[in-house]
């Protein structure tokens, strides 16, 4: 069986870090990887660099023929898209050349198509499809009620490298440091953090840092000014090391609009930092109120402020929190687990492999 994983681009963020788990540690006796994307920071994560084919990232009919290149070449099976552009491609390259290749399609986050017209979504996945891989169940039900055929979706939770981002207890300091690691898009909702910066300031230990780089980094330095949050508030652009940011903070806070299933919110647990978030999408999943986190229902400055104040006051209460976190990253949400699982789809996808795998 010879599989090709496509994402667009090697930027940071979730679908681009599950492609480089993937390329670098997906292995079978009986399958051959290939791999393609474009190019971005990332890009030093490839480890397999004579399987790996750079995409273009501004040409369309470049990509397609790339893609149609590698399915001829290397005698692709499946192709595995983590984007809805890479199924485009796919499904555009299946009509022009009849070629019987699957679809699998790990479904990361909430597209614009769907947005705009769920029953052409709905339709081109029902018709063309052959797996849907969703990373929370909150997804795999919202595709259900959209119409997508239930038996051709599996969820898959996003794995954490525990060798990667080890378990480590906090000492008790007197700053109390809380973070924030996502790209500076609008979606992350970084204003809301920085005015929970803000209803806080008047606290001598509490000290503000935000991880990451994006479109929105300027209005960002611009509200911590206005804020007169310079002091209190820390712009660290972007972070090589993620595993190290996240154990640094005494709390994680994830406060985006909307969400699927956010990768920083199991790399927390997996550390032992305690996560404070927003209850969008999957992440209640990961996050147990009161047991391996905080979810709050609405994003509410005095409500999130109140929750910092108290694992502030309560270091306690944050180590019993990281604790209980580790134990269930350790079981739900590891690395070789969600290895194991996609192996385990694409071998599916032929009878044959189904005895010998």
């Amino acid at each position: 069986m010879n599989v090709l994983v496509l994402t667009d681009k090697l930027i940071f963020g979730g679908a681009e870090m599950y492609f480089c788990k993937l390329e670098n540690f997906l292995r079978h006796q009986q399958i051959s990887f290939y791999y393609a994307a474009g190019s971005g920071d990332l890009s030093r994560n490839i480890k397999r660099k004579e399987n790996f084919f750079e995409l273009s990232r501004t040409s369309h009919y470049s990509n397609l023929k790339v893609i149609g290149n590698l399915v001829r070449e290397k005698g692709i099976d499946i192709i595995h898209a983590n984007s809805l552009r890479m199924v485009l491609y796919c499904i555009l390259l299946k009509i022009m050349n009849k070629t019987d290749f699957k679809i699998i399609y790990t479904k990361h986050n909430i597209t614009i198509l769907e947005l705009k017209n769920r029953k052409l979504f709905t339709a081109l996945l029902n018709k063309f499809v052959h797996r849907v891989i969703t990373v929370s169940e909150f997804e795999r039900t919202s595709l259900v009620t959209a119409g997508v055929n239930p038996n051709k979706i599996k969820t898959i939770y996003n794995g954490v490298d525990m060798d990667q981002f080890t378990y480590q207890p906090k000492e008790i300091d007197k700053e109390f440091k809380v973070g924030m690691l996502a790209r500076l898009s609008e979606e992350k909702n970084h204003k809301f953090f920085i005015e929970v910066a803000n209803e806080l300031k008047q606290m001598p230990n509490l000290t503000f840092f935000i991880g990451g780089e994006g479109p929105e980094e300027e209005k960002i330095r611009e509200k911590i000014h206005d804020h007169g949050l310079a002091d209190k508030v820390v712009l660290l652009g972007k972070i090589h090391h993620p595993e190290k940011f996240t154990a640094d903070m005494d709390l994680l806070l994830l406060t985006s609009h909307r969400e699927v299933f956010p990768m920083v919110i199991i790399e927390a647990m997996a550390v032992g930092t305690p996560v404070l978030s927003i209850d969008r999408g999957g992440i209640h999943e990961a996050v147990k109120a009161g047991s391996t986190g905080f979810l709050l229902p609405e994003h509410s400055v005095k409500g999130f402020a109140e929750k910092v104040l108290l694992l502030e006051a309560n270091r306690e209460k944050g180590m019993e929190l990281a604790e209980n976190a580790r134990k269930r990253a350790l079981k739900e949400f590891s690395l070789e687990r969600m290895i194991h699982s996609t192996l385990q789809e694409y071998l599916s996808c032929d009878k044959s492999f189904i005895q010998t795998g």
